[in-house]
């Protein structure tokens, strides 16, 4: 199932190290052939730029799915994709400062190539730091593919373990998404 490809990506935006006092800089455009992330990372203060889909309304539902594959222009640096999901706690994750986000990382060579992220290696994460409870102690609720309602495409100093990311790197950056699909 294709989710979004070509100029089908109006209404991604960009979300930097900004937000959390960093000065990396980064714009996310629609082109004919996809998403382009251009780019300046700088690794103090924050080390971190995105591009980030638009809240799905009603959530994408991806529970017939195991992968999501990206066809992308890589530059051969590490990314990192991030999902956001509606809990079936009345919001409670949205709550957390950053939000609950279900991670994995990925490498990207110089050039075109695809990267399969399989469902069920997602991890839960808020702020690069991984997660094994909810404030007060609570559980962190399963991933659920069903009520997909955002996703988001990061190169970060950190990886999806809360350490550095050995695929970093500060300076220019492109990367091109082509399409994003689910896939059985």
């Amino acid at each position: 199932m294709q989710i979004v490809a070509g100029d089908g990506f109006s209404g991604w935006h960009a979300l930097n190290d900004t937000i959390m006092g960093g000065r990396s800089s980064g714009q996310c455009r629609v082109t004919s052939r996809g998403l382009l992330l251009e780019a300046e990372v700088v690794a103090e203060g924050g080390g971190f730029v995105s591009c980030r889909s638009p809240l799905f309304s009603p959530p994408l539902d991806l529970s017939g799915f195991g992968t999501l594959n990206l066809d992308l222009v890589g530059d051969g640096r590490r990314y990192k994709l991030a999902v956001a999901c509606a809990d079936r706690l009345g919001g409670l994750t949205e709550l957390i400062p950053g939000g609950l986000r279900w991670v994995f990382e990925f490498s990207t060579t110089s050039g075109p190539c695809s990267v399969q992220i399989p469902l069920k290696e997602l991890r839960p994460s808020v702020r690069a730091k991984p997660l094994s409870t909810l404030p007060l102690g609570l559980p962190v609720p399963s991933f659920d593919p069903g009520r997909v309602t955002r996703l988001q495409v990061l190169h970060s100093r950190f990886g999806d373990d809360g350490g550095a990311n050995p695929g970093f790197r500060a300076g220019p950056l492109e990367l091109e998404i082509l399409a994003i699909h689910a896939l059985p």
